[in-house]
């Protein structure tokens, strides 16, 4: 069964709303009522903002053995990706092969499944990301296509 924290995630988990600080423009992700260097200050003037519909991979892993309830999605990949201000984010990385993912990378967050719960098969969704270009990417062209290449390969997500 969902609880209240669910609900009250659902703004930052469902449209990737983060918080920024009006005195020193930091941001945070999740959102925080209280900016970590103002402190006291910024109580009460904590703003709701979107993040940035692209970032940038820091670092990734290819996971094999899964945590539990995520058997069947090994291999996957899990990667920090950087938005511009400095906000990082932990999350999956779908619709390309793990081979494909790469420090650097550009990546947008996309809305997917993340996993069935219980016998009822209530359905969590949540972010995860994907290749900026996706869903059509100029390395899946085929020779002779021009700008407007073709689908990028599937993946899991």
């Amino acid at each position: 069964m969902t609880g209240v924290r669910f609900w009250r995630e659902f703004d930052a988990r469902y449209r990737m709303l983060a918080s920024k600080c009006p005195i020193c423009g930091r941001v945070y992700f999740p959102p925080r009522d209280v900016c970590r260097k103002c402190r006291r200050a910024s109580v009460g003037k904590m703003q709701r903002v979107p993040l940035p519909r692209k970032g940038t991979v820091l670092t990734h892993t290819v996971v094999h053995q899964a945590q539990m309830g995520f058997e069947a999605q090994v291999p996957y990949v899990l990667a920090i990706v950087e938005f511009e201000g400095g906000v990082t984010v932990v999350g999956q990385v779908v619709d390309c092969d793990a081979c494909d993912v790469s420090i650097g990378m550009e990546v947008k967050p996309v809305f997917r499944r993340i996993r069935e719960e219980g016998e009822a098969g209530v359905i969590h969704y949540g972010y995860k990301f994907a290749p900026a270009c996706f869903p059509v990417c100029a390395t899946d062209a085929p020779e002779g296509a021009g700008e407007g290449g073709k689908a990028h390969k599937g993946g899991k997500g």
